[in-house]
């Protein structure tokens, strides 16, 4: 018998891991692209609905709470329903609301679209951390780890850069619909993501993990170990009360302060 971590071992790194790396990265620049726009585009709607500071401000603001509310709740769903389905899902929910905003009539409307934005691009962290954790336990993957940070900045430069051509000629409402092209190319890339072998294993579907491991290797020209795929049998899956457990409660607690 054998683990997926030994499966994943064995496969070694190869061009499976560079796709999939160049898919997910490019969920970094859509991100960064819908978080960063805010700060491109609040000049122009302060201007245009004679706005407030603090309603100027209150435009990220619910932009973070959408991020915030929907990790939860995706986080909960991608337990339950897959990692696969929730990271499509986000894709189309914040590439829709995404378009709906600049068709924005008022304020009130863009506050409300963005902040669904923001929920939206909270469950692109679901699929990109489960293919992190499972093809990432090759230890020759570790600088890919760090590269992947570039397609935030990267997406941040674009962002800015289409700011600078577009506000001044067409307006911001085009801007935001340049801005979403990303997102919706992608969309066509997600038949190549696989769902997670370890969330396949953990619902105890191991056929399914067995055949993505199957095609994670095929890509890669090797071969997955000999015998049966096994997972030891877990009691219970993961809580949020296990957070906040006097074992794991000081690390909960400096992790989130350093967010």
């Amino acid at each position: 018998t054998f683990t997926v971590e030994e499966a994943v071992e064995t496969i070694g790194f190869g061009m499976f891991h560079i796709i999939l790396f160049l898919i997910m990265g490019s969920t970094g620049v859509v991100e960064a692209m819908e978080i960063m726009l805010i700060a491109v585009v609040s000049p122009l709607i302060r201007c245009e609905w004679q706005l407030e500071d603090w309603q100027v401000a209150l435009v990220t603001t619910m932009v973070f709470f959408g991020y915030m509310v929907f990790s939860i709740v995706l986080g909960l769903l991608a337990d339950r329903y897959g990692r696969w389905k929730i990271l499509l899902l986000s894709f189309l929910w914040a590439s829709y609301f995404s378009l709906l905003t600049s068709f924005a009539p008022s304020y009130i409307w863009f506050v409300f679209l963005r902040a669904m934005v923001g929920g939206g691009v909270a469950g692109h962290a679901q699929g990109k951390e489960e293919n992190k954790q499972i093809h990432t336990m090759c230890s020759c993957l570790n600088p890919f780890l760090s590269l992947g940070q570039v397609f935030w900045l990267a997406g941040s430069l674009l962002i800015i850069g289409l700011a600078s051509v577009v506000n001044p000629t067409i307006g911001w409402r085009w801007l935001i619909r340049i801005a979403s092209i990303p997102g919706i190319l992608l969309i066509l890339a997600f038949k190549f993501i696989p769902e997670s072998a370890r969330y396949n294993v953990s619902t105890g579907n191991a056929a399914a993990a067995l055949a993505t491991l199957q095609r994670i290797a095929k890509m890669n020209g090797a071969a997955i170990p000999e015998g049966e795929l096994r997972e030891p049998a877990k009691e219970r899956r993961g809580r949020f009360k296990d957070l906040i457990h006097p074992k794991y409660l000081r690390t909960t607690l400096q992790i989130w302060i350093i967010w």
